[in-house]
Formats: structure tokens, C-alpha cells, sequence
């Protein structure tokens, strides 16, 4: 088995928490960062938008401002998701490692298999959406109104998003495994231009491990240690913990203050040429 990187959970504002994927993203194309799994949360709670979003026309960014939610545009595509009470993991790999491949399904199939096997660990039989739409086409602005191929199920309801970039023969995916779930706080943060989505579809539609495990099961601490065994026995793998390397550590200072705090970016999807970095 060889020896991976798992940096271990722990809260950062949004930010911050896109800088560190996109900083380690950008270490594993140079070649200078090994296959990293990554354990977070959210403080304060967020909303992340998908890459191709606008997010005048799907965030209430009033709410968001009068109740401080953060709002970040990610790097990755899908679509609008309220982080709150959740594990959000990140795994970042060159393409020819461990059984990936170039495709985008075969990634979130891969990954969606290790999370289940983490999850039966806990008692829990979870299972990934064989029919569901392509991201881009989930008719609505909401990551969890409809379950995307190979998304994660439980009792036919989606209890985890993921969204992936790709470039260089490098991947990124991340994505919210819920642990509890406010319908009308989500509805009322992102917002729903053609009426196809209600706090009844939602609860419908959505799951959360609250629903199923004791409240110390979902400690996110024991959930990623739980997370971690399934992503090493299907990927026959050694997670070894780590943290940031130096190089990393600076690349994310500059992707923070550069990009990820910057409101063009946050607006548009695009920064000034000045605070680009090669």
C-alpha cells in the first residue's frame, strides 16, 4: 500500500477553505503535491456557487448579508450549495493515480464508492444515483434539489453534492456530506427563479445523518476517521497525516488575498490581470 496525505478536519472561512483546495489542486499539476484527502467545515456558514453561476440571479445576497453568510464562487462547476452543519471533504490526485482515470464519471464513481464504504461503517446503506441528471442540467440553482449520476443516496435521497474540476491530468473534487439540513434556510439563501423547488420538494428530496445516527456518530472528527478507512480499503491505499507544505502554505496566502476575497471574483467568476498568479 503507498502512502497518501490526508490533512484532518478542521473550520476555515470559506475563503480560506478554496484557497487550501485550490492551492493543493495547483501543487498536485507541478507535480510537488501528493494524492490529498481533506476533512473541513465552515465558519461562518457559507454559500459556495458553482463556477458558471450567477450570483445576483441565484443568492439572496441581502439574506446573506444581514445574517452573515459568507458567499464564495468556487472552482469547481454544479451548482448552489449552503454550507452549515456538514463534513466537506476534498480529494485532489493526479489522473493516473490509484484506479482514476480521465473521465469525470469514473472520478465521481470512484469516490463516491469510498464514501459509501465509510458510511456502512457506520451502519448506514447508502448507495450512488444511477439515473440522475448531469450537473448542467439540474433545471434549478439548489446542489441538492436533484442528485447528479453517481451521487450518494440514502433511502433514495440525497445526503451528499460534489462538484470536480479537472486540468493538467489533475483533478479536484469536493463535495457536503450533510450532517443536519434546514430546508427553509437553504430555500431562503439561494434562490429559486422558476418556482421548481419548496421547502416540501426539498425535504423530499434530501436527506442528512442527523436523521439517522446518534448525535456523537456525526461528530465530524469521527465521521472523517470513519470516512478515511473507506477511502483507504477502496483505493488500497495509506492515508499518512499531514499538513500544508511550505510552498502550499503560500500559494494559498496569495489565492486568498489575490482571488478568493477579491468581489470581482466572487461576482463575475474573473479577477483583474494584476492579482492573477501563474
Amino acid at each position: 500500500m503507498d502512502g497518501w496525505r490526508l490533512i484532518p478536519y478542521r473550520k476555515f472561512s470559506a475563503f480560506e477553505n478554496m484557497a487550501i483546495d485550490e492551492a493543493i489542486f495547483r501543487g498536485n499539476q507541478l507535480g510537488e503535491s501528493p494524492p490529498t484527502l481533506r476533512f473541513y467545515g465552515w465558519d461562518p456558514p457559507a454559500i459556495s456557487v458553482g463556477y458558471f453561476q450567477d450570483v445576483e440571479q441565484e443568492v439572496d445576497l441581502e439574506y446573506c448579508r444581514k445574517n452573515r453568510v459568507d458567499i464564495v464562487r468556487r472552482p469547481t462547476g454544479g451548482k448552489a450549495v449552503f454550507h452549515d452543519r456538514e463534513l466537506t471533504y476534498s480529494f485532489i490526485s493526479r489522473e493516473k493515480e490509484g484506479p482514476f482515470t480521465p473521465g469525470v464519471l469514473g472520478t465521481y464513481l470512484v469516490i463516491s464508492r469510498c464514501i459509501i464504504k465509510g458510511l456502512s461503517g457506520l451502519g448506514l446503506d447508502a448507495e450512488v444515483a444511477q439515473g440522475g441528471l448531469p450537473e448542467e442540467r439540474v433545471p434549478t440553482a439548489h446542489c441538492f434539489s436533484f442528485p447528479s449520476r453517481y451521487e450518494i443516496l440514502i433511502a433514495g435521497k440525497k445526503v451528499c453534492g460534489s462538484a470536480q474540476t479537472r486540468a493538467s491530468g489533475t483533478f479536484l473534487q469536493h463535495g457536503s456530506l450533510l450532517l443536519d439540513f434546514d430546508a427553509a434556510k437553504a430555500l431562503r439563501a439561494i434562490r429559486d427563479r422558476d418556482g421548481r423547488v419548496t421547502e416540501d420538494t426539498l425535504r423530499k428530496a434530501v436527506t442528512y445523518l442527523g436523521a439517522y445516527l446518534r448525535e456523537g456518530r456525526t461528530d465530524p472528527a469521527h465521521l472523517s476517521g470513519m470516512l478515511k478507512a473507506g477511502f483507504e480499503d477502496v483505493l488500497r491505499v495509506e492515508f499518512v497525516e499531514g499538513r500544508l507544505t511550505p510552498e502550499e502554505e503560500a500559494l494559498k496566502d496569495k489565492l486568498l488575498t489575490g482571488k478568493y476575497v477579491n468581489g470581482q471574483w466572487n461576482r463575475e467568476g474573473r479577477i483583474p490581470e494584476k492579482d492573477l498568479i501563474a
